[in-house]
């Protein structure tokens, strides 16, 4: 019924279980520095339950077994030394009888040379402890109570060698001051030091205390020690780190990325980055380009990378579309481009996913709205400051640069300041747009196909035979989970994807960032007739390819996947074969060259404007002093003075010509071919007049 070693708790107090005799048990009250072992009849514990005052207890000193000491501890050797030392008594059978257990002290204290006070401590501590070597142990661990605030009239610590003075006692008062040094120049994030906040302690105490000898004021150390004790680590990292920074970058972490996604398709992670390296232009290798925009998508499940944008668009929705775009279609078309040839089953990822994690930049609008309404894709937005939030592809940025960083030339280094005598690492730069596009490209398939996961957080279900590679892990959450990619018209996700912008509607036809277009629909709703009696919607959403000007694509119905494709009108024809970003860049440099005329024609436009006003007020001025006729004989006279005009203007005509005649006489031309005898030019009547 009882067993050896077991607490009991009887009458509000803790007994240790130390032998169980026939009808009695022996027992050490657990809580008691005069305690010693008593026995007990089981008839009496017996009584004492159904009294319910007898109770078992968890025991106080549980914890000892665990303790494993070194070899060469100091606890160890005097555990060991004390055991010895009471081995004899604790060995007796009848070591709970008075007499015998007297015997045995009196004869150790003669031969080991200790007191009896030390040896009965010794036994209390073994039965009261759980009768284990364990309970042996010094509890040195205790000494001088740390974290425990000392209550003193004098100062504490040892008194001082080199430095004048005897020192501060810290009392009540000095904490108070140390406490708002501490929050008020120690616990912020700009991470002044403790040094700093001493200094601004000595200035407060020197306000209070202006007679107080410098060697007088409470040290550094002082400060340093209320600080530990009084604050704990937590508090301490919390208040000196950036909020952002604390929940992205040291909070503890409590899961990972698998347990919100089922399996393959579940949730792609976008993110971009700057490549560290320099690339050279791919038409002219002296050029140097600058840095890249990588944008990867990554399946959370397999860690499979289903996409990717390298190019030089800032992180925004216009590139992000285009690594989306490339994630959700098949990748063969895409390989052969750069002369690589794959199968189907090397780069699976063709389809929509369930969810997208973004940042709350790219991806947090309207714009995104129709892929969410037409193919019911889940829209995800980190919080700001939160890349934590994509952990996935945070790390593979990473990984994919570690792989040409070591090889490559005008990578970039952490000095950012030239040494003297060292290369600009800028200059260094070798690799073009395409070796670069090709390398990523190489290395997303080596990850896809070979890349082990090593740290992968593995399921329950998932078997201990299987490849811990993306591809493999892809594979196999398509047969045993639930993800699934849904498949999508190519044509429509592009549509869908393409950032989109507000076109206005005319009888020019559709003007979308200043150029022209028009489609077959627009002409059959005689949208671009002329006249009063014309009436055409004003604006239309209007997706665009921001790689090709020739062609956009007209949203006549709002949430809805139908679109017409507008191509360019001749009026637009300049912009033909361009991309936008060429012809954005072409509409600055009209309105750069548009605005400087401007300056000059209102010049020009003041000069002419007063010398016409100078001409005027002259003329007006000799009018005035020649009139000397009523106004209906001025009036009357008006046909005749134009015939007049007219003559005067023939006769001079006529004489200039027989002046120049008599100046120059042409020669005669003499054809070496023969000539056609029609020399009119060619009448382009009809094809400018007519319809098509």
């Amino acid at each position: 019924m009882f067993r050896i070693n077991e607490v009991l708790c009887f009458v509000n107090k803790l007994y240790r279980v130390l032998v169980d005799l026939t009808d009695e048990l022996v027992w050490i009250v657990v809580e008691d520095d005069g305690a010693l072992p008593a026995r007990i009849s089981k008839s009496e514990l017996q009584e004492a339950i159904s009294a319910e005052v007898l109770q078992r207890a968890e025991d106080p000193y549980k914890g000892i077994s665990f303790i494993v000491l070194e070899n060469d501890s100091v606890y160890k050797e005097i555990r060991d030394k004390n055991y010895e030392l009471i081995k004899p008594i604790i060995s007796e059978s009848e070591f709970y009888l008075p007499r015998v257990r007297s015997a045995y002290i009196n004869k150790i204290v003669l031969e080991e040379k200790t007191t009896k006070k030390n040896i009965y401590r010794l036994l209390r501590r073994y039965w009261q402890r759980g009768q284990s070597p364990n309970a042996l142990i010094p509890n040195y661990k205790n000494s001088g109570g740390k974290g425990k605030k000392r209550i003193t009239d004098k100062k504490l610590g040892r008194p001082r060698v080199y430095s004048e003075g005897v020192g501060s006692l810290v009392d009540e008062f000095v904490e108070k001051l140390f406490r708002v040094a501490i929050d008020r120049h120690y616990l912020k994030e700009n991470n002044d030091s403790v040094a700093y906040a001493h200094r601004r302690f000595q200035d407060m105490y020197k306000t209070y205390f202006p007679a107080v000898a410098e060697s007088e004021i409470p040290t550094k150390w002082q400060l340093q020690y209320f600080f530990k004790r009084e604050y704990g680590q937590i508090e301490k990292i919390q208040k000196r780190s950036k909020e952002i920074n604390y929940k992205k970058d040291i909070r503890p972490l409590s899961g990972t990325a698998n347990i919100h996604v089922l399996g393959p398709g579940s949730r792609f992670e976008i993110d971009a980055t700057i490549a560290d390296i320099y690339l050279v232009s791919d038409s002219d290798r002296k050029d140097i380009v600058g840095r890249p925009i990588v944008y990867m998508v990554i399946d959370v499940f397999s860690r499979m990378i289903a996409g990717f944008y390298i190019g030089f668009e800032n992180p925004s929705y216009v590139a992000a579309m285009q690594a989306l775009t490339m994630a959700m279609i098949d990748k063969i078309e895409y390989c052969k481009q750069y002369d690589m040839e794959i199968e189907q089953y090397d780069w699976p990822v063709i389809g929509l996913p369930d969810a997208i994690l973004a940042d709350r930049g790219e991806l947090l609008g309207h714009q995104i709205e129709s892929l969410e309404c037409a193919f019911s894709v889940r829209i995800e937005n980190t919080p700001p400051y939160r890349g934590d939030a994509k952990g996935v592809v945070e790390r593979y940025f990473r990984t994919v640069q570690a792989d040409f960083k070591p090889f490559a030339p005008g990578v970039v280094t952490e000095n950012t300041v030239k040494k003297r005598g060292g290369n600009d690492y800028r200059l260094d730069a070798k690799l073009s747009i395409r070796d670069f596009k090709e390398i990523i490209l190489e290395s997303v398939l080596f990850h896809n196909r070979f890349k082990h996961l090593s740290k992968y957080d593995r399921s329950a279900d998932m078997p201990a035979d299987l490849e811990m590679t993306p591809l493999s892990l892809w594979n196999w959450g398509l047969q045993n989970r639930t993800g699934q990619l849904r498949s999508a018209s190519e044509d429509a996700l592009r549509v869908s994807l393409f950032p989109r912008v507000k076109g206005t509607l005319s009888e020019l036809g559709l003007c979308v960032f200043g150029i022209y277009y028009t489609s077959q629909e627009i002409l059959k709703r005689g949208w671009m007739h002329r006249g009063k009696g014309v009436s055409r919607p004003e604006a239309f959403d209007v997706a665009y390819d921001p790689a090709v000007a020739n062609t956009v694509y007209l949203l006549p119905v709002k949430n809805s996947i139908e679109y017409w494709v507008c191509t360019l009108t001749e009026r637009s024809r300049e912009f033909r074969g361009f991309s936008f970003w060429e012809v954005w860049r072409i509409q600055r440099i009209q309105k750069t060259v548009a605005a400087k005329t401007k300056l000059t024609t209102d010049q020009k436009q003041r000069e002419l404007e007063n010398k016409i006003e100078s001409k005027i007020k002259m003329a007006q001025k000799k009018s005035a002093d020649t009139i000397d006729s009523s106004n209906a004989a001025r009036v009357a006279a008006i046909r005749e003075n134009r015939q007049q005009a007219k003559d005067q203007e023939r006769q001079q005509a006529t004489g200039l010509q027989q002046e120049s005649s008599k100046k120059k006489k042409s020669a005669d031309v003499i054809p070496l071919t023969p000539q056609p005898d029609d020399y009119s030019y060619p009448d382009f009547i009809d094809e400018l007049f007519g319809d098509d």
